[in-house]
């Protein structure tokens, strides 16, 4: 209960604390629906019976009547079509009051679009199947909302369960001692057969059929097509064999003079078939899981800040930009946005993968999905919606989802030729039973063209690589490897080269002062003062560097006059009555400086990686300065990782060769490229790629992007510029070199599961088909039944589908 209170009071005591917000951005939350609503105060009669207003949240015109629906808000009376709006509407009135419905009702989101996860250039706006394969559509981004399609064929597949139970007993009781043909008599068996199967082929089986004929029509075959012929045929067959016996010849009669039906088998086949395609839609909506987790990551509501200073917790969805919004302690950030007011640490590992949290006050960018610590924040919203972050995030592994591998067209050739190829052999079976099998023939060709047609349903065949990426995709995200698209994954197992830039990808990227060294007369105190005061007129990140350094180690600052940046050398500048210069060799050079007694201590410098300046005073060397960008603590670990995966790993940086060589040997990198601008990273790469080399490239700034943009692979980090991260193919979130590490073992892993699969299709059909045309009975007696055959197809797309969901498994 304290704590409870607790949360009361510290959530009031800001209440009062935003008259000095800026609330000039949410002039737009004026009451722009004022022409919409009916003014006066509740109860009183409208003068005009057949006024008119339009309701402010879907923006149907309601006739304004004394029995209508209607609410106050803001001294303002608004009317609505249906209890549906008025309970949406008291959710957040702020929101609808102040026009901003519109905002709402965006353009279909990506999530309400469904698309063919074998062929991702269908999208419809609902679901369905696809044309092209016939498999069910999936929604672009993972719901909450139940598939209708999985309720629907569950519903179906009971369904018939129930009609196979008591079919399966008149067919085969006698096997088991329990004569009912004989009980009821074959041809009243025969009838009440009819009556069970019935229902299922023309009811249960419905979608199928659908599908298939679709196929036809769309002039693709596809596994659909062999079900509604394989369906189709027994159940015709059996329904001729029934109600016109007296067609078929004696030869063909049972022994007990009755013509054989296959009622029980189109009846289990389809139920088979509902138990396959319910376990694969089930382990389909498994693969969205981990996408399903971030878009948890925000919240359902944000605690929305009025201009009067209440709050009210508000849908997510009605959250535009500008407004201000408070973030309580746990509570997750809801949107992007800036923070105005109060101070917090926010837990960024979503982001980063660093398990420290960040410090924020005002002015300080939040993300949404980030979860905030200890203290009490406002923020104004500066990305809603698909702008923010986390939604690029999700859509970043959703588009991953929908990527084609390029294995996948291996599939896609074979599955072309493969159904016009099997209805040949169903065909071509049919026939040369009915000539060469023993009495009753037509039974024994009926049973083997419907075996080669259930049987060999490329089914398999086509989920071996769609279900691989999208489990991949979803692993990929919850360890901070987005991938962008499948063909980078199924690249990135085949490199054998990675480049990779220094600053921000091996190192930190913020430069710190590591060494003051003091010459002659003057103290190490002495030049940092003079270096770090020239350098405070400068924006240079070694500038920065060195200022920092001065005042961690509490060194007073003056004041520098007359600065002047001398590019490619160094600063000049006078710090009170001295004249003082910073740079390079050659900045001294210019200068007239004698440097030639300290050169052995500044290359001793470079030696560690560091970069060495040179101070002077009045024309005479004080001492020097260096400064270094700190290797990050993972980075060492991860090259050795990367080594022990086979990749030959290439170092190219604008720095100096002494440095980045220093570097190099520290990390045990195979070659080094110093000196190079963004044009040679890029030339690099098409050297290497000639070379026919496989090669990723990995960085994080905009001069990066050439390089990321011409390499086989180009891997972002996400601590980078946005353009580095549309460049690649690959980005990762936390920003080192052991993401490149999880991303090749993610991507050799796939492909392993994607020929796994497609091995498993490929045998399981070659070897299948025979049998199933029944090409062992002559040798072994064997003969494939229909039923037998359904449970076999199931079972192979069952199978593939388990495999590739083990990488939801996979440590990383």
């Amino acid at each position: 209960m304290s704590a409870l209170s607790h949360s009361h009071s510290d959530s009031h005591s800001h209440s009062h604390s935003h008259s000095d917000f800026d609330f000039d951005s949410h002039s737009h939350h004026g009451h722009a629906c004022t022409s919409h609503a009916h003014h006066g105060s509740s109860g009183n009669p409208p003068e005009v019976a057949s006024a008119q207003a339009l309701d402010p949240v879907c923006g149907m015109t309601v006739t304004i009547k004394p029995e209508a629906r209607s609410r106050e808000h803001g001294g303002e009376t608004f009317y609505f079509c249906s209890e549906g709006c008025e309970t949406t509407f008291a959710a957040d009135p702020h929101f609808y009051a102040s026009g901003n419905a519109a905002k709402a009702k965006q353009a279909v989101a990506a999530g309400t679009r469904w698309t063919c996860p074998m062929h991702p250039e269908i999208v419809k706006d609902g679901p369905g199947s696809c044309p092209i394969c016939g498999m069910a559509l999936e929604p672009m981004l993972p719901t909450d909302e139940p598939s209708e399609e999985l309720a629907d064929f569950t519903r179906r597949m009971w369904v018939s369960a129930a009609a196979s139970v008591p079919l399966v007993i008149l067919a085969m009781g006698e096997m088991v001692a329990l004569p009912v043909r004989d009980w009821i008599g074959q041809q009243a068996a025969a009838y009440l057969e009819f009556l069970l199967a019935t229902p299922i082929v023309l009811w249960a089986a419905l979608p199928f059929f659908r599908r298939g004929w679709e196929s036809i029509q769309n002039r693709s075959p596809n596994m659909w097509t062999l079900i509604s012929l394989g369906v189709g045929a027994a159940y015709l067959y059996s329904l001729v064999a029934t109600f016109l016996p007296g067609v078929f010849p004696d030869a063909y009669r049972m022994g007990h003079g009755t013509v054989g039906t296959y009622y029980e088998a189109a009846v289990v086949i389809v139920t088979l078939i509902f138990v396959g395609q319910v376990l694969e839609l089930r382990a389909r909506e498994r693969t969205g899981d981990a996408i399903r987790a971030l878009m948890d990551l925000a919240p359902k509501t944000a605690r929305r800040i009025l201009p009067d200073g209440s709050e009210y917790d508000a849908p997510l969805e009605n959250i535009v930009e500008g407004d201000l919004l408070r973030v309580r302690p746990g509570d997750s950030v809801p949107v992007d946005g800036e923070v105005v007011e109060g101070r917090s640490s926010v837990d960024e590992s979503m982001l980063t993968g660093e398990p420290v949290p960040v410090e924020k006050t005002a002015g300080d960018r939040v993300t949404g999905g980030t979860i905030n610590k200890n203290g009490t924040l406002a923020i104004r919203a500066t990305q809603v919606g698909a702008d923010t972050v986390l939604a690029q995030i999700v859509e970043m592994v959703a588009g991953a989802r929908r990527s084609r591998a390029p294995i996948q067209g291996l599939a896609d050739k074979v599955s072309a030729v493969f159904v016009p190829t099997v209805v040949l052999i169903a065909i071509a079976a049919f026939v040369v039973w009915l000539l060469l099998a023993p009495n009753p023939a037509l039974v024994f060709a009926v049973a083997s063209a419907v075996s080669v047609l259930i049987i060999a349903c490329p089914c398999a065949l086509g989920l071996a690589t769609p279900i691989s990426i999208t489990t991949a995709a979803g692993r990929g995200a919850q360890a901070g490897v987005l991938i962008k698209d499948a063909e980078a994954l199924e690249r990135m197992a085949r490199v054998d080269t990675l480049v990779v830039d220094k600053t921000g990808t091996l190192t930190e990227g913020k430069p710190k002062l590591t060494d003051v060294v003091a010459l002659g007369d003057a103290s190490e105190d002495e030049v940092l003062r003079l270096a770090a005061t020239l350098e405070r007129g400068s924006e240079h990140p070694l500038a920065e560097a060195i200022v920092a350094g001065a005042k961690a180690r509490g060194v007073a600052l003056d004041k520098a006059a007359d600065f002047e940046a001398v590019t490619g050398k160094g600063v000049t500048g006078r710090v009170g009555d001295r004249r003082v210069e910073l740079g390079n060799a050659a900045l001294m050079q210019a200068g007239s400086v004698a440097i030639d007694d300290a050169e052995s201590t500044a290359d001793a410098l470079r030696t560690e990686g560091k970069t060495a300046m040179f101070v002077a005073v009045d024309g005479t060397l004080a001492g020097l300065v260096a400064v270094a960008d700190p290797i990050k603590k993972t980075t060492e670990a991860a090259i050795r990782a990367l080594h022990d995966q086979g990749l030959r790993v290439i170092m190219a940086t604008g720095d100096n060769r002494r440095t980045a060589e220093a570097v190099a040997k520290r990390l045990g990198i195979d070659e080094v490229r110093a000196g190079v601008l963004p044009a040679d990273k890029k030339a690099l790469i098409d050297e290497l790629r000639a070379k026919g080399h496989g090669v990723a490239m990995a960085g994080d700034g905009v001069n990066d992007a050439p390089a990321l943009a011409a390499a086989d692979v180009g891997i972002a980090m996400g601590t980078g510029a946005d353009v580095a991260v549309e460049s690649a193919g690959l980005t990762l979130l936390g920003g080192d070199l052991t993401g490149i590490v999880r991303a090749r073992k993610l991507a050799k892993a796939t492909l392993r599961n994607i020929k796994q699969n497609l091995f498993f299709a490929f045998v399981y059909n070659a070897a299948g088909v025979p049998i199933a045309a029944g090409l062992l009975y002559p040798v072994f007696g064997l003969l494939l039944s229909p039923m037998i055959a359904a449970a076999a197809m199931s079972l192979s797309s069952v199978s593939v589908i388990a495999n590739a969901l083990r990488l939801r498994r996979l440590d990383l």
